[in-house]
């Protein structure tokens, strides 16, 4: 399977493939002013609101870069604000203020988001917040199975994806104990519906969200059974549009979050080749805005700093299968989008002023796109490709973070700590006793 393939050859370019550091000075292609108008949007004389608001979100990405290009005279590259970045995830995992009660029901999400970002950020997290947070978690979890939004929750397969990930990066004998493998299987096996879709939870919604996170939870703890996901990788081929993207569920729009799921997904089963990759490459390749640097989610949409993950991570993957099928024109050094223009949006666009990254300008932070910010930029400094790993930094080599895992998001350092603990242990069988 492919995650197997992805954690062996993530260890031996780990240890043993060189690694070539490319700063990429002066590279700012989108804050130098010189054609930049070439890059905006075009309206063909007809207004809507759509393209009212991306004309707002260029004249104000273009303020940004312009001040940068001013302010540097051309002889400064941008910088990630790491301390500041740093200082505002360790408060969010101390405390979090009132404002954060909207996300109860998302508590392990924040636990990931957090710990996550601190990985990237390569800051080590002190034996006694990784004993609460594995604590915490266990406080999630189902009596049945799985894990909820909070203590006393209903067990969910979203916060049961974060909380895997979360305590797969804290990578303690502690932390892999929380989680219960036999009563996590039958959660998932009660999650899946006839036709190879997934609920959400018990009575929720049924989209290609849940098959991703159920395959990551099931792999990485290994207690996939043969039956687990007959028929998934049919569905989720349903959910590919005409536009080439994924939808969360057959009929509906492509989505780079959902296209980011169901193609995750295919990898995750070894199934990527049921789906159309030509046209999901173009769909995809095709999100990035072309003054911006960044992605947008959907067709005609604005950017959005989230995805600079769930876009551009799409993108390995594809080059991974394309690269299988001994495509000749692929490179060996870069992937299939702009990654200079990525990190400059990110580091210019994204940066709270007080720590924390952003949605896009004039937006608050929040501890999701801290995440996927993050997240994306990992992605696009770090191509690990074969024989070869190139890292693409724009900006000092300080600007550099930890590569992140574009199968699961986690460090591929936690994929391989966790494939090896959970490898050796037997996957436990559905009819067993609880």
């Amino acid at each position: 399977t492919f995650h197997c393939t992805f954690s062996f050859v993530c260890k031996v370019s780990l240890l043993s493939c060189a690694t070539y550091f490319i700063n990429i000075p002066k590279m700012a292609l989108r804050s130098q002013e010189a054609g930049r108008n070439a890059l905006r949007f075009e309206d063909d004389d007809l207004a809507t609101h759509s393209s009212l608001e991306q004309e707002k979100v260029e004249e104000s990405v273009e303020q940004l870069y312009t001040n940068f290009h001013r302010r540097s005279d051309g002889d400064t590259d941008p910088v990630l604000h790491r301390e500041k970045h740093l200082a505002y995830l360790k408060k969010g995992l101390r405390h979090l203020s009132d404002v954060y009660e909207c996300l109860d029901a998302s508590r392990p999400w924040l636990c990931y988001w957090i710990v996550h970002s601190l990985e990237l950020l390569e800051e080590p997290i002190p034996e006694d917040v990784v004993t609460q947070v594995a604590q915490f978690l266990s406080a999630c979890q189902h009596p049945n199975g799985g894990f909820g939004g909070g203590p006393g929750q209903l067990a969910h397969l979203a916060p049961t994806y974060a909380a895997v990930n979360a305590l797969c990066i804290l990578g303690t004998e502690e932390a892999y104990n929380v989680i219960d493998r036999p009563k996590l299987q039958r959660f998932l096996l009660r999650s899946k519906r006839p036709d190879g879709a997934w609920i959400m939870h018990e009575g929720g919604e049924e989209d290609v969200r849940g098959a991703y996170c159920a395959a990551s939870a099931a792999t990485l703890t290994n207690i996939i059974t043969p039956e687990m996901f007959d028929g998934t990788p049919e569905w989720i081929v349903r959910c590919q549009t005409y536009e080439g993207g994924i939808a969360g569920v057959p009929g509906m729009e492509a989505h780079g979050g959902y296209t980011f799921c169901g193609y995750a997904a295919l990898v995750m089963l070894g199934r990527e080749k049921l789906i159309d990759t030509r046209s999901l490459l173009r769909w995809t390749a095709n999100r990035q805005m072309r003054l911006e640097g960044g992605f947008q989610g959907r067709t005609n949409k604005l950017v959005d700093g989230c995805y600079s993950f769930w876009q551009a991570g799409t993108l390995p993957l594809l080059h991974r299968v394309l690269m299988m099928e001994g495509d000749e024109a692929l490179s060996k050094e870069w992937w299939m989008f702009h990654q200079g223009a990525l990190q400059e949006y990110v580091l210019i666009c994204c940066q709270f002023v007080s720590g924390g990254l952003i949605d896009k300008p004039g937006k608050a932070r929040d501890f999701y796109h801290t995440c996927y910010c993050l997240s994306g930029l990992s992605i696009a400094q770090h191509f690990i490709g074969g024989k070869y790993n190139h890292d693409h930094i724009v900006g000092p080599s300080r600007n550099e973070l930890r590569a992140t895992h574009p199968v699961y998001n986690i460090s591929p350092e936690a994929v391989v700590q966790a494939n090896s603990y959970f490898g050796v242990l037997p996957v436990p069988s559905p009819t067993s006793a609880s």
